[in-house]
């Protein structure tokens, strides 16, 4: 699965980020794959995978991640922005072996495990 480090962070996580006000979920995450990924989502590709809840990674303890996230392709390769220092896939085990992880990415690694899509 693909993650991001963003600039000045140790840690990498999944792309994404927080719904503007007036926005919908699903315009957010093609701003989001846009300003994070430089690519856009290929047309009837998206396909929700599930709630995630869990400790928000790098912030304070008992700060809670709520995620929806999803599955699509993208119209390009996926490309580091401003935004992002590096791109990075992994599998589950390369993710889990990290110095540090993102719960909320832990738990979305183990679905895709579960349904067959990631190693």
């Amino acid at each position: 699965m693909l993650q991001a480090r963003s600039s000045g962070k140790t840690a990498f996580y999944m792309a994404g980020g927080k719904i503007d006000p007036g926005e919908s979920p699903e315009q957010a995450l093609h701003r989001e794959i846009r300003e994070e990924l430089d690519a856009g989502i290929v047309a009837g590709t998206l396909e929700e995978l599930g709630v995630f809840e869990a400790e928000a990674f790098g912030h304070p303890p008992g700060t809670r991640l709520h995620m929806t996230c999803y599955l699509a392709d993208l119209t390009d390769e996926p490309a580091a922005t401003s935004e992002i220092a590096e791109l990075r896939y992994f599998t589950t085990d390369e993710y889990a072996a990290m110095p540090e992880s993102a719960p909320g990415s832990r738990l979305v690694f183990e679905r895709l495990r579960s349904l067959g899509l990631v190693d």
